[in-house]
C-alpha cells in the first residue's frame, strides 16, 4: 500500500508553513537535529530503545518522488507509530550553506506498510542529490514522541523530467507560440576559428557536441544529448535571418530542406525564459532510425512536422515550405554531423551581443509562463 504524501514540518513561530500542510492528513511536527540535538521547544521526549532503520533502500526514483524502504528489529516494532525523515540537498563542499537549527528539514508520517512514497514538489526537485536518514518515533498520550537513533545517511538523486512533465511544458508553450512565420534556411553563427578547425580536423563536417546545462533544471537532455544547434527565426520585416548574433561574428546557412524533412523527426525538449520577457522553445530534429532519434524517442514528446506550433515542413506543388512560431525564440539542435559543403559562411554585418547568449543560462524558477507544477 502507497504511503500518504508527506508534509513539511513546521517551522520557527516566526515563519508559520499553516499554507503549505493546510489540507494534508499528517501531522506537521518540530523535530531534533539530525545529531539527536533537540531544539528547546521540540516537545520530544526523552529518548527510549526504538529499533533504528537500517539497509535504507531507495527506489523509484522520478522528478519530484521516491520510495524509502528499510530494516528493523523487531524488538518494540508494536510501539512505533510514526517515521521521521531527514531529507537534505547534499551540501556542496564550496559553498557557504547557511542552516538554522530552527530552520527544519525533517518529515514526519505516520507508520505504514514499507516501502513508503515520499513525493511533493515543495521540497524535491529534479536531478538533484539528496541526503536521507530516518528515525523510528512514538507518540506518547501526552502529545511527546519517543524516538530512537538516526539510521546511517543515504545519498541518492532524483531523475530528470519524464515524458507527462515534458508535455505539460510542452502545452504551456503552445499558449504563447505565436502565429507562423515563412523560413527558409537554419543557421548557426560561430567564429571563425570553429570552422577552421572543423575543416581541418573532422573532415569539413560540424560535430555533434553534448549540450549544456542551460534551460528547465529537469531537461533530459542537457549535458546527455549530442547535437549541432542552429537557429531558424526571422525577422519580422525582412523574413531572413537577423543580423545580430551572440555566438560569434560568421555564420553558417544551409537551406532548411537539408536538415528537416520526411526522413527527420522532431522533438520537443524544453521551454525556458532567463528572467526575461521572450521565452525560447528547444526542439530537437533527428534523421530517422539514428542514434539521436533513438535516445529521443525514448524521453521526449514526438511532434507532427507538419502540424505543431512550433516548426513545420510540408510539400506545396511539389516544393517544401517552411514556418517558424513568431513569438518564441527557437533552438534547434540537429543531431548528426553536417557537412559544411552543404551551405555556406559568411561574416555578419551586424553586432555580435553577447547578453543574448544562452549558454548554461539558468532558467527564471519563478516565471508562471514557463513552470510546471513540480520541483524546479
Amino acid at each position: 500500500m502507497e504511503a500518504p504524501r508527506l508534509a513539511h514540518t513546521m517551522s520557527s513561530p516566526t515563519s508559520p508553513c499553516e499554507e503549505v500542510i493546510k489540507n494534508l492528513s499528517l501531522e506537521a511536527i518540530q523535530l531534533c537535529d539530525r545529531d539527536g540535538n533537540k531544539s528547546q521547544d521540540s516537545g520530544i521526549a526523552e529518548m527510549e530503545e526504538l529499533p533504528v532503520p537500517h539497509n535504507i533502500k531507495i527506489s523509484n526514483i522520478t522528478c519530484d518522488s521516491f520510495k524509502i524502504s528499510w530494516d528493523m528489529d523487531s524488538k518494540s516494532k508494536d510501539r512505533i507509530t510514526h517515521y521521521f525523515i531527514d531529507l537534505n540537498k547534499k551540501e556542496n563542499k564550496n559553498s557557504n550553506k547557511f542552516k538554522h537549527k530552527d530552520v527544519p528539514t525533517k518529515l514526519v508520517a505516520k507508520a505504514v506498510p514499507l516501502p513508503m512514497t515520499v513525493r511533493g514538489h515543495w521540497f524535491l526537485s529534479p536531478r538533484t542529490e539528496y541526503t536521507v536518514a530516518v528515525q523510528t518515533a512514538s507518540k506518547q498520550v501526552d502529545g511527546d514522541y519517543v524516538v530512537s537513533e538516526w539510521s546511517e545517511i543515504i545519498e541518492f538523486c532524483t531523475a530528470d523530467y519524464s515524458k507527462v512533465h515534458l508535455t505539460q511544458l510542452l502545452e504551456k508553450a503552445e499558449v504563447i507560440a505565436g502565429r507562423m512565420l515563412k523560413l527558409s534556411v537554419f543557421y548557426r553563427n560561430q567564429h571563425k576559428e570553429y570552422f577552421d578547425y572543423m575543416r581541418e580536423h573532422h573532415g569539413n563536417a560540424m560535430q555533434p557536441s553534448v549540450k549544456d546545462n542551460s534551460g528547465s533544471h529537469g531537461s533530459p537532455i542537457s549535458g546527455k544529448l549530442e547535437g549541432i544547434f542552429f537557429s531558424c527565426n526571422t525577422e519580422f520585416n525582412t523574413g531572413k535571418p537577423p543580423q545580430d548574433s551572440p555566438y560569434g561574428r560568421y555564420r553558417y546557412e544551409v537551406a532548411a530542406e537539408k536538415l528537416f524533412n520526411p526522413n527527420t523527426n522532431l522533438y520537443f525538449g524544453d521551454f525556458y525564459c532567463m528572467y526575461t520577457a521572450y521565452h525560447y522553445v528547444i526542439l530537437v530534429i533527428a534523421p530517422v532510425g539514428s542514434p539521436g532519434d533513438e535516445f529521443c524517442k525514448q524521453r521526449l514528446p514526438q511532434l507532427n512536422i507538419k502540424d505543431n506550433k512550433f516548426l513545420t515542413c510540408n510539400e506545396e506543388d511539389g516544393v517544401m515550405v517552411y514556418h517558424h512560431a513568431q513569438d518564441v525564440i527557437l533552438e534547434v539542435i540537429y543531431t548528426d554531423p553536417v557537412d559544411l559543403s552543404l551551405g555556406t559562411v559568411a561574416e555578419i554585418t551586424g553586432h555580435q551581443l553577447m547578453s543574448l547568449s544562452t549558454a548554461n543560462a539558468k532558467k527564471d524558477p519563478s516565471c508562471k509562463t514557463c513552470n510546471i507544477s513540480v520541483g524546479r
